[in-house]
């Protein structure tokens, strides 16, 4: 926890030299971006996307190790006296989408895309990188760059590198990473202490029954049906048995029954996910959830084969790590820049870095609706504006600084 914060230790000069240095990287890191787009590679497979990033480090003489698979982990000194160390936080991987999109720098591979701004998180990090390498002389202590695989896809790779010592030797006293949004223009950043994005579990559920004519219900036991009845009667648990005041959701978004018009399956094969803010609550909701599908299908005669693949926890943003990156975002972009926002349903496993350490996870605004940059993160026609790459870079150089300062 901070102890003797006692304010801005980036003074006015240094706040203009780091706004100066991002503008003058700002083509640099769009470009680093484009090509990181253009050649996207799903998770664990990010064998180019770490090539790039450790050719850069080593390019500005930036020590790097090799971690997590395909991950980077960086490490810079500054030069001024200080022993503390805080990480900071980008991730490398893409997803299965195939882009809609027709821009110079659009994906090259078939069926893989850039579609939730790590491209964006990985440039803008090294950006950050080049921009602390070349201010050393004016902090001290340590900065850990964390370039990580796997966000994407369970178990993620987050709690890989910390497994493996990215949060080790020396321990960050805390860790900071951001997160492109689609809900936030251009020039704004988003910031919420607590509690801040929902956990994650994914669940697969195989209603089994007897299939057999459509016209002879009778001889059957649907689960069709018996799969209509499921999707109505779980969300029992979330509307009767959660909590209230503990934000709760249940969705199923795969749904297959391979049958026919006329033939009822032997099978239905449904996907969900449900997510929480509260990690007791989370416990028994797997319970009733299992226990309320294994029961309703009995009492319509099949079964119901249930399997929850615990995801990540809830992100939390520690309070007083938030407040002071609060006050740096507000000094280096202005008030009005700094948006305070509702939590998040949505799940990201820097969630296990902040029950590891103090943590601070923000968004970046990066929504341009009169140039059309509005489509929402996963979606095939995702992009940025990328004006927010000389807003991202300096702005988290200034709160790394600022974070060493406050222990």
């Amino acid at each position: 926890m901070p102890t003797n914060y006692s304010g801005s230790v980036v003074d006015a000069a240094l706040l203009k030299r780091i706004k100066q240095a991002a503008a003058d990287l700002q083509s640099s890191v769009v470009g680093w971006r484009r090509y990181l787009h253009q050649q996207p590679e799903l998770s664990f497979k990010e064998y180019n996307s770490a090539a790039f990033v450790k050719a850069k480090l080593d390019e500005w003489q930036i020590a790097w190790q090799p971690i997590a698979g395909t991950g980077v982990l960086a490490t810079l000194q500054g030069k001024q006296p200080g022993n503390q160390t805080i990480a900071l936080r980008a991730d490398l991987d893409a997803l299965p989408i195939q882009e809609s999109n027709t821009t110079s720098y659009a994906s090259a591979s078939p069926g893989i895309m850039h579609a939730c701004g790590h491209d964006a998180h990985t440039a803008s990090l090294l950006g950050t990188a080049a921009i602390l390498q070349n201010i050393r002389d004016d902090f001290g202590g340590t900065v850990k760059l964390l370039f990580q695989p796997s966000e994407e896809v369970l178990p993620g790779g987050a709690g890989m590198m910390i497994a493996e010592g990215a949060l080790s030797n020396p321990v960050p006293a805390s860790i900071i990473g951001q997160h492109v949004s689609p809900a936030l223009p251009v020039g704004k950043i988003g910031i919420r202490a607590g509690k801040f994005m929902a956990s994650m579990d994914e669940i697969s559920l195989l209603v089994k029954g007897r299939g057999g004519h459509g016209a002879q219900p009778h001889l059957n036991i649907d689960p069709v049906m018996i799969t209509a009845q499921l999707l109505t009667a779980l969300q029992q648990v979330v509307s009767r048995r959660a909590n209230p005041f503990i934000p709760t959701v249940l969705s199923f978004g795969k749904i297959e029954a391979k049958g026919a018009f006329n033939i009822i399956p032997n099978e239905v094969f449904l996907q969900g996910t449900f997510r929480t803010f509260d990690e007791e609550w989370r416990e028994e909701a797997h319970r009733l959830l299992t226990n309320m599908a294994i029961q309703t299908a009995q009492s319509m005669g099949g079964e119901c084969m249930v399997n929850i693949n615990k995801g990540y926890p809830y992100l939390v943003n520690d309070e007083a790590v938030t407040k002071v990156l609060r006050e740096t975002a507000i000094r280096y972009l202005g008030r009005e820049n700094v948006v305070d926002i509702d939590p998040w349903m949505a799940a990201e496993d820097f969630a296990r870095y902040s029950h590891a350490l103090p943590a601070c996870f923000y968004l970046l605004g990066i929504a341009n609706e009169p140039a059309g940059i509005t489509a929402s993160l996963h979606s095939p026609a995702f992009d940025i504006d990328e004006a927010s790459l000389a807003i991202s870079t300096g702005l988290m150089a200034c709160i790394a600084i600022e974070q060493l300062s406050i222990y």
